[in-house]
């Protein structure tokens, strides 16, 4: 028999719990639950990341994604990717110059190995990634301009609710 919680800590599932961060006296992050559907649906941005919570010297980022992005390489660093809806697509170049195309959809995971160009696309899906902190989402070097609707960052912070 499944044990329930008790009422003061029931929830309705049917709305995610309010996205909520605090920092601590000194300005870190303090140990509070960030929900991920609240957290996307508080911007709208496309290739705009924002830092849901921090591990070590890692982030965890959210974003959207919509059209291509560029052709970018992360030299010391690999690429984790989950799928949380929709469908993203990694198009991946060897050393010979040839391509391929991943196809990911919601639950897939993929991780681009450092050193390897790349260039995500996708139709409409949100995404969950594992960076160093610091990361830029357009990597070490990229090819062509940045289109206006890709965000050169090293991910925002996500906006505080209550």
């Amino acid at each position: 028999m499944p044990v329930r919680p008790p009422d003061d800590q029931a929830r309705d599932v049917r709305r995610p719990p309010t996205v909520f961060r605090t920092r601590s006296y000194d300005g870190s992050m303090t140990a509070s639950p960030v929900n991920v559907t609240s957290a996307l649906a508080s911007f709208d941005e496309i290739y705009s990341p924002r830092i849901i919570a921090r591990m070590n010297d890692y982030d965890v980022r959210v974003a959207h994604a919509k059209g291509e992005h560029v052709w970018h390489v992360h030299e010391d660093t690999d690429e984790f990717f989950l799928i949380l809806d929709g469908r993203f697509d990694v198009e991946i170049r060897g050393s010979d110059g040839r391509s391929t195309t991943v196809t990911l959809r919601q639950g897939d995971t993929f991780v681009v190995p450092k050193g390897t160009e790349h260039k995500p696309s996708s139709p409409g899906g949100s995404i969950l990634m594992f960076e160093p902190s610091g990361t830029s989402t357009t990597g070490d070097r990229h090819e062509g301009p940045i289109p206006d609707h890709v965000d050169r960052t090293t991910g925002h912070e996500l906006d505080q609710r209550s």
